[in-house]
């Protein structure tokens, strides 16, 4: 195993084992005094594209080279990544290829030849005539075909053939290419949400699962290996990471990790935020501290309350490398924006603590926010001089009232900007006071 990854392990270990420990103890972590290193700044949330829905425009991407920090592209979309790169050279660009399996669909495959640049690793094709074993089987030997994506095929990700395929076709695209790294679709937990088949070989569902995630810890070892090994990021969207302890990490590894349910609720809308339950959290805040590598976050937004519960938990992280966006639609078509992402919080000063009422809050240069992870409503108390952003100074109470938190909701404050004083200025007039600036 490389070094680097070695070190990123123990790193990542050592800061969850801190943020722990301070919980423990009821105290702020204090790692930046018992290393040599300083800790990185953990500044607001940045943001993010995941622009894999259609090819961007030129306007498009003029704008993300100023708003995004990372964007995710489609392979046959070259051309954009390097217009991205040309425009702002610190933007991280990877190419979106899936984990999980093969497509047929038209652009995928056209004129019975894969396309030249696929959504996949593989080809349908190419694997049809040269590999067809590595179609995943069913219990009866059929294919598996995804529910609700047709001409998606399940791939036999425990096979070190396929594995070793994808890894070198993706790698040596990336490389020739360009790209930064790649967001590898569907490292799943569960093939529940895309079928009820049982694999051959497996007697039911929860076999059949086990074999997927055991394939896949071993294929993301494998890919990001290679990529650390060509200076490429990998950057999985793993899924469920609260229902098994430390695959949020062992995934993350090697330059990332992508949640696209950040901040969920529970109970079908009625509970709490699935993303505080388990050890993902507690994961998430040891990554976002060590600042070594992105975490994507996806808050699929419908209603205000939803938005502002997302971004402040993406504030609870706050790193340097920690992205947040909204979705308000499921085909990620257009650039997405929230005017949160403009409240200007700063930097945070200090770790996000949780109150005996299950309130989260956290203190930043120029604001503060809270989320209630809870499926009841909870109050909170914010610090003086604060309102919401866009508010006036006359918005802000003195001294500052308790604010009830609804069930799942967030409330971002941020300190209102200074009346600008008139410089220069004379009255005229007998009448109502007119002022003269210069």
């Amino acid at each position: 195993m490389p070094k680097a990854t070695l070190m990123r392990r123990f790193r990542a270990a050592a800061a969850l084992l801190v943020l722990v420990a301070g919980s423990l103890s009821g105290c702020s972590t204090s790692s930046a005094q018992e290393t040599s290193v300083p800790p990185p700044k953990p500044l607001a949330p940045c943001a993010w594209w995941y622009g894999i829905g259609q090819p961007p425009t030129a306007k498009e991407i003029e704008l993300a080279a100023k708003r995004y920090q990372v964007v995710v592209l489609n392979a046959d979309q070259g051309a954009a990544m390097r217009r991205l790169h040309e425009l702002n050279p610190r933007v991280k660009v990877l190419v979106y290829k899936d984990l999980s399996s093969t497509r047929n669909y038209p652009g995928a495959v056209d004129g019975g030849r894969d396309a030249a640049f696929l959504p996949s690793g593989i080809g349908y094709v190419a694997a049809q005539d040269a590999h067809p074993g590595w179609f995943a089987v069913d219990d009866r030997g059929r294919r598996i075909e995804w529910q609700g994506y047709p001409k998606h095929w399940q791939m036999t990700v425990w096979d070190p053939a396929y594995q070793q395929a994808w890894t070198d076709a993706v790698v040596a695209e990336t490389t020739k290419e360009g790209w930064d790294g790649v967001l590898a679709d569907n490292d799943f937990n569960s093939l529940s949400h895309y079928s009820p088949a049982v694999l051959a070989g497996t007697a039911n569902v929860a076999e059949t699962d086990r074999k997927l995630r055991d394939g896949l810890d071993a294929f993301l070892s494998k890919v990001g290996d290679a990529f650390t090994k060509a200076g490429k990021l990998l950057v999985p969207n793993v899924s469920e990471t609260h229902l098994v302890p430390g695959r949020w990490t062992a995934h993350s590894r090697f330059g990332g990790a992508m949640e696209e349910n950040f901040g969920f609720r529970e109970d079908g809308g009625t509970g709490g935020l699935l993303t505080f339950r388990g050890n993902e959290f507690q994961e998430l805040r040891a990554q976002a501290a060590l600042g070594e590598s992105l975490l994507l976050l996806v808050t699929r937004t419908r209603n205000a309350q939803q938005e502002r519960a997302g971004y402040a938990s993406a504030a609870l992280l706050a790193g340097p490398r920690t992205c947040w966006t909204r979705a308000t639609t499921d085909d990620y078509r257009d650039p997405e924006w929230s005017a949160l992402q403009d409240s200007r919080l700063g930097e945070a000063v200090d770790a996000a603590g949780r109150l005996p009422n299950g309130v989260w809050t956290r203190t930043f240069t120029n604001g503060w926010v809270a989320v209630n992870t809870t499926a009841a409503t909870q109050t909170v108390t914010p610090p003086e001089g604060l309102a919401e952003p866009g508010s006036p100074s006359a918005a802000v109470a003195e001294p500052p009232e308790p604010v009830s938190l609804e069930a799942a909701d967030g409330l971002v404050l941020v300190r209102p900007p200074k009346p600008a004083r008139a410089v220069g200025c004379a009255g005229a007039g007998s009448g109502p006071l007119v002022v003269a600036c210069r």
